[in-house]
């Protein structure tokens, strides 16, 4: 079997594309879903070596179980990629105790706790990669969305932690910063159109570099604890709203 890649959230949109760019790499991917286990098993279909695991990430007992029972079969497990995340709306006059709870679970405490599962348990030929997904509002922040951008604070900062920690300095820890790719909340096709442009090089992002930008750091090339942001220089700017209202002109 090939070298294997873990990727949540790999049923749909940003996750599908990294599991066909994988799966064209040559890995063996095992992609994670929770509410699209038919989109999953479909493109597992397509890939040559593939599988589909499924667990709610709200659950962080159940997703160390899953990492556990991944390590105990695969052989050379090197990357696990933790792009999962949820995305709800609450704002800086007052954060929604609900979203704020899924927000922290989904977003960094259950992909962290899965990163340091991974690190102990999973057998590799050669280092293992971890590579958190982030987001450019690390940089770029606006009080929009607002529990989610703390969740992705705090999961930053383990970037830099978890690479600090490692005895073996084979293994390395990547952060993965996107910013507007896809339609996204509530837009329509329409609106990302414009969203998407508003960066210093006024144009759309293909979520492919996002794929090449993961394929990169998981031969392991950068430093350990080294962020990428693939954003056409968004989080370069000073945006004041998240840039799916500004496209409405909010």
């Amino acid at each position: 079997m090939p070298p294997a890649v873990f990727i949540t959230g790999a049923g749909k949109r940003i996750g599908a594309v990294l599991a066909r760019a994988f799966g064209t790499a040559g890995w063996h991917v095992v992609i994670h879903v929770h509410h699209s286990p038919d989109a999953a098993h479909a493109l597992a279909a397509e890939l040559p070596s593939a599988e589909v695991v499924q667990c709610d990430l709200v659950d962080g007992e159940a997703a160390l179980g899953m990492v556990a029972e991944v390590a105990n079969r695969l052989d050379d497990w090197r990357v696990l990629v933790n792009c999962a995340a949820v995305f709800r709306y609450d704002d800086g006059a007052a954060i929604d105790p609900a979203v704020f709870a899924e927000a922290i679970t989904v977003n960094a405490e259950t992909p962290t706790r899965m990163a340091q599962a991974f690190l102990a348990q999973a057998r590799a030929k050669g280092g293992k990669r971890v590579i958190q997904f982030l987001d450019q509002k690390l940089l770029n922040p606006n009080p929009d969305f607002f529990s989610y951008t703390m969740a992705k604070q705090a999961f930053a900062s383990t970037v830099a932690m978890l690479a600090m920690a490692q005895k073996d300095l084979a293994h390395r820890i990547y952060g993965l910063a996107p910013g507007a790719m896809m339609a996204s909340f509530d837009q329509r096709e329409d609106e990302h159109e414009a969203s998407g442009r508003m960066n210093l090089l006024e144009r759309l992002t293909d979520p492919k570099e996002l794929a090449d930008a993961a394929l990169f750091l998981a031969e392991g090339w950068a430093a350990s604890g080294q962020t990428l942001y693939i954003d056409s220089g968004q989080h370069l700017l000073a945006q004041p709203r998240d840039v799916l209202f500004l496209a409405r002109g909010l």
